[in-house]
């Protein structure tokens, strides 16, 4: 088996958190600029936590400075904290052929991280609350950069070390329910596993032209395409 980095991305791919994230951004901006409609006019699928603050700023008229966006999503942070253990089990799971998908993963080897739009200590926030933080020990975030293929890269790179081999050595493959992600899969070069469990059908995660996809990872041939047919 050639050696393989697993990058999952987590909202609408591994876990469903009931919308506790926008519920944060919601909360952050009526804290610090009084303006809780800062993002309705937009979807947050597919986005960076960094690019939905600039664009939330954007339209509200706020210059979107770095430090003006830092500052905005350390107080999101904190709120989202808050916001993800309110919300009931029946809201906040883990989705079908995750675990086993994870599992597999690295009973066979693989560097098994995430992908996410996220910043660091959001992603382990929402994965806190369903047990899977201590799972992933390395990832591409959105600290890492505001657009979604450069922050899989950094991903990717990070795996690929952790195999002990270059990235051109390495088969990569990201996990993920937009088609953002396949996009940003396409961009570096690598395989694509798209899963209709957050807002997208698969015939739509088909037309990306991603490598597979699946309702979900629990059915037939997912973890094989996850294993490359190992």
């Amino acid at each position: 088996m050639k050696p393989t980095v697993l990058l999952f991305d987590i909202d609408g791919t591994l876990i469903t958190t009931g919308g506790a994230g926008r519920l944060a951004i919601v909360r952050a901006f009526a804290t610090v600029y009084g303006r809780p409609d800062a993002c309705d006019h937009f979807s947050f699928s597919g986005m960076t936590d960094r690019a939905i603050v600039r664009l939330g700023l954007d339209q509200i008229g706020v210059t979107a400075a770095d430090s003006t966006i830092d500052e905005l999503l350390a107080r999101y942070v904190e709120l989202l904290e808050e916001e993800v253990w309110k919300m009931d089990d029946a809201r906040y799971r883990i989705h079908a052929g995750m675990l086993e998908a994870i599992d597999a993963g690295h009973a066979n080897r693989c560097a098994v991280g995430l992908g996410t739009g996220n910043v660091k200590s959001g992603a382990m926030a929402k994965l806190r609350r369903v047990g899977l933080h201590q799972r992933f020990d390395f990832g591409g975030f959105g600290d890492d950069h505001e657009l979604r293929p450069e922050l899989i890269r950094r991903g990717a790179e990070r795996g690929a070390q952790r195999l002990g081999v270059s990235l051109a050595e390495a088969r990569v493959v990201v996990i993920g329910d937009t088609p953002k992600d396949v996009a940003a899969a396409q961009a570096i070069g690598a395989e694509s596993i798209a899963v209709a469990t957050g807002g997208h059908r698969a015939d739509e995660l088909w037309a990306t032209g991603a490598t597979h996809v699946f309702e979900d990872l629990s059915r037939p041939g997912a973890i094989e395409a996850l294993l490359g047919g190992a």
